[in-house]
């Protein structure tokens, strides 16, 4: 399953919901999506760039691929909702308008879900699948912020996802510095990545560092989720984390100093439990180490889109490229 890097929107005001609507169907064209859901899509944007403008005091709208799929996320820092199942029924409005809008997107989109904190804000997350579906579901479920330094074209991070059915992995690279080499950097090392997703993660930093010789050079993580044996297997090289959250806690797993394709020393890999209710979380350095995610209730049990969006809102750095990436075992 492809899964791109979110184009984000800051939505402060209505004209700015029409561009981004505009782009969007850009992507929905490109992504396969057909006339009907074109204009599912066209309503859920709408909907959710109007909450975040009357409710939210403004916010983002962070829109990927997923497979088949097109996945919006809004974020505001607004108030919060008071009740949520009250403002995802048809006709409720707290500002005087018709209060169609979160209650058209629940039946609009194929997933829906929100997490909210009063004060605190708001994140929603919605997709817009074909109706028919083929093949067996991805093992992991995987939400994903991705968004390059302000004022750059490109970002210098990546991210990729190797969903095997029983050894599921995945990888987080930040590309030295920003910009088109860091970007150069961080692509190369998706490729080798991509090329052999079975590889132990030891072995696939140790192949990244080889094939990035000459580049940029990167900072990068591989995780692989064992199910069967109840343990995630981590390698790192440099300054990209890897959290396990689980039971209200957050175990902070090992990588070493160094950097991919200059100085990576001897490469080592540790094991740590998995649980069925946790949540592994990786991110650039573009997030602040000192996120807690005690500061959410409830916030590990919603969508990991959910997990990655509200990190991403309040602890970016807003001076460098920043990626989060939020995964979780489908249940089997």
């Amino acid at each position: 399953m492809i899964v791109t890097n979110p184009l984000p929107f800051v939505v402060d005001e209505p004209s700015q919901i029409g561009e981004a609507r505009r782009r969007i169907l850009d992507l929905a064209v490109s992504t396969g999506l057909d006339a009907e859901l074109q204009g599912r899509l066209a309503l859920v944007v709408n909907e959710l760039g109007s909450n975040l403008v009357k409710h939210g005091g403004g916010g983002q709208l962070l829109v990927r691929t997923v497979g088949a799929s097109v996945e919006v996320l809004a974020i505001d820092r607004g108030d919060g909702l008071a009740n949520v199942a009250e403002c995802f029924r048809d006709g409720y409005s707290t500002v005087g308008s018709p209060g169609t809008g979160l209650g058209a997107v629940q039946r609009l989109a194929s997933l829906v879900d929100v997490y909210t904190m009063r004060p605190g804000g708001t994140a929603i997350v919605a997709r817009v699948s074909p109706s028919a579906r083929r093949g067996a579901s991805p093992v992991l479920e995987v939400g994903t912020v991705t968004v390059p330094k302000a004022g750059e074209e490109v970002c210098g991070d990546g991210f990729a996802v190797a969903d095997d059915p029983e050894v599921p992995s995945l990888m987080v690279v930040d590309g030295l510095g920003h910009g088109l080499g860091a970007a150069d950097a961080s692509r190369l090392a998706v490729r080798v990545f991509e090329a052999a997703p079975g590889l132990p993660p030891s072995a696939q930093i140790a192949a990244i560092h080889d094939a990035l010789r000459g580049s940029r050079g990167a900072a990068v993580s591989v995780a692989r989720i064992d199910r069967n044996r109840g343990v995630v297997t981590y390698s790192g090289l440099g300054n990209v984390a890897g959290t396990i959250v689980a039971d209200g806690t957050s175990r902070h797993m090992v990588s070493a100093n160094g950097t991919a394709g200059h100085d990576a020393g001897r490469i080592h890999e540790f094991t740590y439990p998995w649980s069925e209710n946790a949540v592994l979380v990786m991110h650039s350095d573009g997030l602040s180490s000192r996120w807690q995610i005690e500061r959410y209730p409830g916030l590990p049990s919603r969508h990991p889109t959910l997990v990655a969006g509200i990190l991403y809102r309040d602890w970016c750095r807003e001076r460098d490229d920043v990626t989060v990436v939020a995964a979780r075992l489908r249940a089997p």
